[in-house]
């Protein structure tokens, strides 16, 4: 018998704002905590000198795995998380486990959530 979960488990995580090497800091956190679509060698490139760059990432928050503290960051780093309600929450949780932790704003839909945070190193 195939049960439906409860609740969604997969947030996707926009990166922005930020140096190439904060955000792989704040990716690697996340993906020491959750299973992801990234890899160890999915490096995040800086494609451009002076456009502004945005990483993407989703990661399947449904079993979090211990999460060793981050790396220091260099500067502020803003994130975008959306995903349904349980999910989002879980991954907010996690990331106030790891960093500091600053709202922007959220939004609610019927089914999903919307995050925009602003991490720094604790």
């Amino acid at each position: 018998m195939d049960r439906e979960r409860p609740h969604d488990e997969s947030v996707s995580v926009e990166i922005s704002g930020c140096s190439k090497e904060d955000a792989r800091i704040v990716f690697d956190a996340l993906c020491t905590c959750f299973e992801s679509d990234r890899s160890r060698e999915d490096v995040p490139q800086q494609l451009h000198e002076t456009r502004p760059m945005v990483w993407l990432g989703t990661f399947e928050v449904t079993d979090a795995h211990t999460c060793p503290p981050p790396a220091r960051l260099s500067s502020s780093v803003e994130a975008d998380a959306q995903g349904g309600y349980w999910a989002v929450e879980r991954l907010r949780t996690t990331l106030n486990s790891l960093f500091a932790v600053r709202d922007l704003s959220s939004a609610s839909g019927d089914q999903e959530r919307e995050l925009h945070v602003v991490l720094e190193s604790r």
